[in-house]
């Protein structure tokens, strides 16, 4: 019998950030506490973490045995990282992108001190990861504000130079629109909720994690309203949803609260709620309200009350299910969860056209693009009718 070939291993983009923890014999410690550079010691058996911050100073090198403390550095400027974070309010995605570049950053520099880099170091950080490991100008934007962020504000430090590193210049792309026939062919691929979730996305005009985020009080069918809840910039906002989604959207909620009824009885049906509400409302996380539009299947246990919780359906498994049903509908573009929400509004199309073009300015009054988007009339009063499941 032929052997089979070998899989090739992970690249690194691949690995896990916890794959890039420091192992215990890496050389070379050093300090987070402090917001300034430590001082050397003269005698390294006398140095302590009083003095110049308890760590070597000298960058580690490539073998050679030493102590876990680079281990235990790392993980304790993370933590300051994600604390300094959560103090300003910032996303749960943007306190996991800046962890995952200040490891990385770190050990692309071998665990050394971040107090002792500086520009130069941040310059060839961005320099590898423009030339070799090939990103886009985004990605490396970002994580140049994460580094941004790493010495301003957690190490507190002014770092000259810093401020005048030029950020690379993201290109102007396209996004992919697809026309009507394209919409009606990927929904007529979906079924069930994942058909309710694609609906709502392109005749509300919803991006995922928005639509997934939806919650029961959130959804008015008197004025067929949505309520939008820390959207993108942390800003709510309404949107109104076809009347075709109505009988649909009830039966969703229908099912929601048989399923809620159940965990009831058996001392579940917990949810997570934003912020501190939980202490001023103790009893919210059961209300059906609270609940999500989309819950996930399975539960999860809270890390900080041990309770059972349930979240709403992760992203990952509509983008899944999306690809699959570009496939089966036979679309060449590269279409995402990104392009159903594109052609909500009348003159999208229009704007999608006109904006990367130069020379005389364009009309701003929306005008009728048949083949992307009709202006109808019943899209004034309800928005866009998907087409049948």
């Amino acid at each position: 019998m032929d052997a089979r070939p070998a899989r090739p291993g992970p690249r690194r983009s691949e690995v896990s950030l916890e794959a890039l923890t420091p192992p215990w014999w890496v050389a070379g410690h050093w300090a987070v506490s402090g917001s300034g550079p430590p001082t050397k010691t003269s005698d390294p058996e006398t140095s302590s973490p009083t003095k110049g911050g308890g760590f070597d100073q000298e960058p580690c090198s490539q073998s050679g045995p030493a102590s876990a403390g680079a281990a235990v550095a790392a993980n304790a400027l993370i933590q300051r990282l994600r604390q300094t974070i959560r103090q300003r309010h910032y996303s749960r995605r943007t306190e996991k992108s800046y962890a995952g570049w200040v490891r990385r950053f770190v050990a692309f520099h071998r665990y050394r001190n971040p107090a002792l880099l500086g520009t130069a170091e941040v310059r060839a950080y961005l320099t590898h990861l423009a030339v070799r490991q090939q990103v886009s100008a985004s990605t490396q934007n970002q994580a140049f504000s994460a580094l941004l962020f790493l010495f301003r504000e957690v190490l507190e430090r002014k770092v000259e130079g810093l401020d005048d590193t030029p950020r690379a210049k993201s290109a102007v792309r396209l996004p992919v629109v697809l026309s009507r026939h394209e919409v009606r062919a990927l929904l007529g691929r979906l079924r069930g909720r994942l058909w309710l979730i694609a609906s709502l996305m392109y005749g509300s005009g919803l991006r995922l994690q928005e639509c997934l985020a939806l919650r029961i009080k959130d959804v008015d069918f008197g004025r067929r309203v949505l309520v939008v809840r820390d959207g993108k910039g942390r800003k709510d906002r309404e949107t109104v949803f076809p009347g075709k989604l109505m009988d649909p959207l009830r039966e969703q909620l229908q099912r929601v609260r048989s399923r809620h009824d159940r965990d009831l009885v058996d001392g579940r049906g917990a949810v997570t709620l934003p912020d501190a509400l939980e202490r001023k409302y103790p009893r919210a996380p059961w209300e059906l309200g609270w609940h999500w539009v989309f819950p996930a299947s399975r539960e999860y246990v809270d890390t900080r009350t041990g309770l059972l919780r349930r979240h709403h359906l992760h992203p990952t498994v509509v983008q899944r299910i999306l690809r699959g049903a570009v496939r089966a509908a036979g679309i060449a573009k590269p279409a995402t969860s990104h392009s159903l929400p594109l052609l909500r509004h009348p003159h999208a199309g229009v704007g999608l056209r006109h904006s990367y073009h130069s020379g005389p300015a364009r009309p701003s009054r929306p005008q009728h693009d048949h083949d992307l988007h009709p202006r109808d009339e019943h899209r004034e009063q309800g928005g866009e009718e998907p087409p049948g499941r």
